[in-house]
């Protein structure tokens, strides 16, 4: 009997829908972490531990299976990833001390890290060529994951009983289902030779894209690491700083950055992608200021505010810097490019909110925050001066 499958606009579609949930999934914990921290007794320091394990075994998983899908097909890639994530949402919800939680994540990492190469590459694959979707949706995908995960675990945590098994049970059996909706989905790689080759730990970004990598990468790194910034001490910001300690509120703070970059990927996918990439980098770099001085008054409202506006321009700058250096991949090399894009993401997400972490236990959270966020107002000024001489030496007389 033939297998029957889903046409590519359904299958595109479908594609989005299952990355929105690894990642809404891979964004739950991060409101939970205070309330593992209350369970279990541990401090920032070990926080930053649980949420610095995930990054790395999701750069693991990134450098060794991240092409993968370009050599054996996305569906196998896709379902077999999916059924590990389940395993890792079920160690989750048998953990009873900071062992499973770093065990859960470790798991939880190499099956994200398989499958965001590979999920982004089957968005290029299936998209319409005279309507190019794939880079808004690999770029506004993150943001509205990790918003939907954090802001439903802070909901369930506040107002249901024994919210971690109800959110881990859930979504343990998402992803099993997830799984088997993988197999409906049409075969869209052109399975190249070297499959075990491939497997050898690396960063394959193909000759023509290498300028454009190269271009985006201050883009990528000040970007993500607010990101990671937010998603790992967040919360323990809105307690430690402002002296709220409501679960819900926490969560919103993960929206407030998160949420929003769906909004500025939507506002300026019309531009060029590098006009595009330094507008979302200038409306980032007043967010984080904006950050900063919050920080320094003490202000939640000002905080969640640059919290907006920084979500905004990350949208927009991390579109701007998807299109860019996506242009005219080979459709052979797709995964294994995103996965480069995504290994130096989760690198600025996890590396710097550890120091953070470990800075936050000696100068307080607020101080290591301020600092943090100069920093990436820096790194921001080096993302929109990439792009300008760049324009400068083309168009610049022979």
């Amino acid at each position: 009997m033939p297998r029957t499958t889903l046409p590519r606009p359904a299958a595109f579609w479908t594609v989005a829908v299952l990355l929105v949930l690894m990642l809404a999934a891979s964004g739950v914990p991060s409101p939970l972490y205070r309330v593992y921290a209350e369970q279990f007794g541990f401090g920032p320091g070990m926080l930053t531990v649980v949420f610095a394990v995930y990054a790395f075994a999701l750069l693991l998983s990134l450098l060794v299976v991240g092409g993968l899908s370009d050599h054996v097909g996305r569906r196998p890639v896709l379902a077999v990833a999916l059924v590990v994530e389940a395993a890792a949402m079920a160690m989750f919800l048998l953990a009873d001390g900071v062992g499973w939680l770093l065990a859960a994540r470790v798991v939880q990492g190499l099956a994200t890290g398989a499958m965001t190469g590979t999920f982004g590459a089957a968005l290029l694959d299936t998209q319409r060529p005279e309507r190019p979707l794939g880079p808004l949706v690999n770029a506004a995908a993150p943001g509205l994951g990790l918003s939907l995960g954090a802001v439903g675990a802070g909901l369930a945590v506040e107002f249901l009983p024994a919210a971690t098994d109800w959110v881990f049970g859930s979504l343990t059996v998402l992803c099993l289902l997830a799984a088997l909706g993988v197999l409906a989905l049409p075969e869209t790689s052109p399975r190249l030779a070297g499959a075990a080759a491939s497997l050898r730990p690396s960063v394959q970004v193909p000759a023509p894209q290498r300028r454009a990598f190269v271009l985006v990468l201050p883009c990528l790194v000040a970007t993500w690491a607010l990101g990671g910034l937010y998603a790992s001490l967040g919360p323990s910001l809105v307690v430690d700083v402002f002296g709220v300690a409501d679960h819900v509120v926490g969560s919103l703070v993960v929206l407030a950055l998160n949420g929003t970059g769906l909004v500025g990927s939507l506002a300026v996918r019309g531009l060029a992608p590098d006009r595009t990439m330094v507008r979302g980098a200038l409306v980032f770099a007043v967010g984080v200021g904006g950050t900063v001085a919050a920080l320094a008054a003490g202000s939640l409202a000002g905080f969640f505010v640059a919290a907006v506006v920084s979500g905004a321009g990350f949208g927009t700058a991390f579109l701007g810097a998807m299109a860019t250096v996506t242009d005219g991949v080979a459709p052979g090399r797709r995964a294994g490019l995103l996965s480069a894009v995504f290994t130096v993401s989760y690198l600025a997400f996890s590396v710097p909110a550890i120091g953070a972490g470990v800075a936050a236990g000696h100068v307080g959270l607020a101080a290591t925050a301020q600092v943090y966020g100069a920093v990436v107002i820096v790194l921001t000024v080096l993302a929109v001066a990439g792009p300008a001489a760049h324009r400068r030496r083309a168009t610049a007389p022979a």
